[in-house]
């Protein structure tokens, strides 16, 4: 005989068996796996998409860099040298710490690239024309934070001052003993790129001179 209650339907002892209030503790766990999985994936894709423009690559992928200060930067020490150790566009431009470098991106995507849209800078003549107001944003930026990214690769106190030159000695002897507050910066603008004032001309149908 069946011990069924009379009435009962057949499946209701099995939604009785999964009722929230006995069941519901497992989706704890399960959906932290979930969850887990799906941060690692995101995580992923979008440092793997910011390391992906952190690349020189990436930088001179459009005209304005690759024509104007890229060529400039190739003739410099930065670029080649007898060790090959090399200082890319990240290097100095973007900071390692990952906040600053969130914002550095966040700076580019609001400010930088809408300027690309509307061609601020898109020909050489342009270039010219606010090459100064550019140089001294970013000259600005290292004065305030110390030259942060100089420092990566650049440290004073391990300095051979005794290697340097007579001038570069005194300056940074200076700053050693805390008798000068200046920065990289301050002394070392156009080390990678041309002075604004020392850029060519251009003509009035908008070719170099």
């Amino acid at each position: 005989m069946s011990d069924q209650n009379p009435g009962e339907q057949p499946g209701n002892r099995w939604r009785e068996m999964w009722r929230p209030s006995k069941w519901y503790l497992l989706w704890i766990p399960v959906g932290g796996v979930w969850m887990f999985v799906a941060g690692i994936i995101f995580w992923g894709g979008f440092n793997t998409a910011l390391e992906a423009t952190n690349t020189e690559t990436f930088c001179i992928s459009c005209h304005e860099m690759r024509d104007n200060v890229y060529e400039e930067y190739k003739k410099t020490i930065h670029y080649s040298n007898r060790t090959g150790v090399r200082a890319t566009c990240s290097d100095c431009h973007v900071p390692r710490p990952w906040i600053y470098k969130v914002q550095r991106k966040i700076q580019a995507t609001f400010k930088e690239l809408p300027n690309k849209v509307i061609g601020k800078i898109d020909t050489r003549e342009k270039f010219i024309a606010h090459r100064e107001e550019l140089a001294e944003h970013v000259w600005a930026t290292m004065k305030a934070n110390d030259s942060r990214e100089c420092r990566n690769c650049h440290e004073l106190v391990h300095m051979n001052l005794d290697k340097q030159d007579k001038n570069a000695k005194k300056k940074h002897a200076a700053v050693l003993e805390g008798e000068s507050k200046k920065t990289c910066i301050d002394c070392h603008q156009g080390i990678a790129h041309t002075l604004p004032e020392d850029d060519e001309p251009v003509s009035k149908n908008g070719k170099d001179k």
